[in-house]
């Protein structure tokens, strides 16, 4: 059995692809940015004179609270991820995106691999990540 699913309530993919597919007992979610579903991001604060801060920390918690709730649609969670990727556009954030990757997971948590990128699909984004997940059926 394969399943794709674009959600209604998260923000939509920028390109003609899934927030998830699930084949069997795995769960393959896309590449998720700390975009929310009005296309604002968390983690982004411009000021009156348009300068931008950008947070790692609160970008890593929103994206991993996407994609817990993408995974929801599945009925499964992030307790359920067994592999992670993650794309990092300064290798520099590592460690406030580790900071926040520990509340999230311990050492029983899913593998992991995070890689430094030139850029993602926005100047906004510091972080993009995706996940499988294995939930039986």
């Amino acid at each position: 059995m394969i399943e794709e699913k674009v959600l209604i309530d998260k923000a939509k993919p920028r390109g003609k692809y899934p927030h998830l597919k699930r084949a069997g007992d795995f769960i393959f979610v896309s590449g998720v940015s700390s975009r929310r579903k009005d296309g604002t991001f968390e983690g982004a604060i411009a000021d009156e004179m348009g300068n931008v801060v950008l947070d790692i920390g609160k970008q890593t918690r929103a994206v991993l609270n996407n994609i817990n709730d993408i995974l929801k649609s599945s009925d499964a969670s992030l307790d359920d991820v067994v592999d992670l990727s993650t794309f990092l556009v300064n290798i520099n954030d590592f460690k406030g995106y580790n900071e926040a990757y520990a509340e999230f997971f311990d050492y029983g948590g899913p593998t992991r691999t995070t890689v430094a990128v030139d850029q993602l699909p926005h100047p906004l984004i510091l972080i993009e990540i995706k996940v499988t997940a294995y939930k039986p059926l």
